[in-house]
Parts: C-alpha cells; structure tokens; sequence
C-alpha cells in the first residue's frame, strides 16, 4: 500500500519550503506524493514559480504524512478556518505531521503545537511560544510524531530525517547521495549567529514589515498577550 505523503500548496508558498522536501520525498520508495492546495487551479509561489496541485484541501485523501510548508503565504493560513479544519483531520489520523520553515505557524494556529517543541525561521522562531509551543533554535526538530524544519533550505535536512524514519537509513542516504547533497556553502552568513552584524542587521530590515504584520496576526489569532515587537538586536 503506497505511503501518502501531501504538501499543502497555497498562494505566496516558499517553493524551496516545499519542492526541496518534494525532491526528497519522491525519492522514498511506495510514496505517492501530491500537492495539496487551498484552492482550485494553479498555486503561484512567492517568487512566481507556478505549481500544478493535484488535489484540493476538499478532495485529498487521508495522509500519512503531512507536511506544510512556509512563506508569506501563511498569514492567510492562518486565518482560514477551513484550511486549520483540514489540517487538524488530516493530523488527527497522519502518522507524522510535519512542516518547513513558517510552515509551523499553520500547525500553531490550528492547535497542534500546545507543549510540544518545534522550530521555523530563526526570525518567526519566538512566534511558537504564542501558540503554546517550546521554540527550539535547530534545524530539524521532532517531538512524537511532530517533525518541524527550520528555515528554508533546512526542508532538505527534515525530510531526509523523515526518510530515514520511514524507509532506513540506508535508503535515506542513497536519495541524499542521488542528490549529491553535501552542503559546503561559500559565505558564512546562514544563521544569524554567524552572519556579520551588518548583514543580520540589513536583513532585518528587509523582514521588518512582514514581521510586523506577522506579530499582529499571531496576537490576534492566540490570544497571547506577552508578544513583543522583533528586538532591535539579536539576543
């Protein structure tokens, strides 16, 4: 019986959120692998890149794993209660439920992450706590059957974890090896940690807005009365 695996596709997804775990999850053997989106109709990425669902929230089939992931796109997830009603019957029977990057704000504002640890972007990470999460600053996370990514490229690092969980270890690094994933990147600014004050500072800036508006969604969807504005500098 073939493993059902779907990837919540919506309008402003972070492509590399989901086609980086996509290529890994194809890999997996007995996996059927569908695009799952909120609406009808190809799903236009942030950075206009257009995907071909295969299914809507209103015709996919129950899954084992689910998997969402993150972008700009998940202030509105977060406010669409017949999204969050999908995700939580889908989680309800999922052997795993999982996501990359703000991706794990859905699962926050559907009431999955109450005392559970999980991460996401190191700057939407203090967000969790709002939804009753503990925030954990590493790249794959995994609580039960909760698996959390962090930012972005870390989707290739949590599904190859997932792979490994289903399939073997041995199987798992064969898809990585196909892949030829050995990270050895050029610049040491990936993580605010070693990033140059300049740099993070720049960066910031450029997430300031979208922050902010993500600040506001978060209170007004959880209730939480202890958030605060991003911080002016890194702890």
């Amino acid at each position: 019986m073939p493993l059902e695996i779907g990837l919540l596709t919506f309008p402003n997804v972070q492509q590399l959120d989901l086609t980086a775990p996509y290529e890994v999850f194809v890999g997996i053997p007995d996996a059927r692998v569908r695009l799952v989106a909120t609406g009808p109709g190809p799903v236009t990425s942030s950075t206009g890149l257009v995907l071909t669902p295969t299914h809507t929230v209103d015709d996919c089939p129950q899954l084992d794993v689910l998997c969402i992931p993150g972008g700009i796109g998940v202030n509105a997830l977060m406010q669409d209660a017949s999204v969050l009603a999908f995700v939580r019957a889908q989680a309800a029977r999922a052997r795993y439920v999982t996501s990359v990057c703000t991706g794990a704000l859905v699962l926050g504002a559907a009431g999955l992450l109450r005392g559970r640890r999980a991460t996401t972007h190191w700057a939407s990470l203090d967000l969790l706590a709002a939804f009753g999460a503990i925030p954990v600053a590493e790249r794959v996370v995994r609580d039960g059957n909760l698996l959390t990514g962090g930012g972005v490229t870390a989707g290739i690092d949590f599904a190859l974890t997932l792979a490994a969980e289903i399939a073997g270890r041995p199987e798992a690094e064969a898809i990585q090896l196909g892949l030829e994933y050995a990270p050895a990147p050029p610049l040491a600014s990936g993580t605010p940690a070693t990033a140059s004050p300049a740099v993070l500072a720049a960066t910031r800036a450029c997430l300031a807005a979208g922050r902010a508006e993500r600040e506001r969604i978060v209170a007004a969807i959880s209730g939480a009365p202890d958030i605060v504005a991003w911080p002016k500098s890194e702890p």
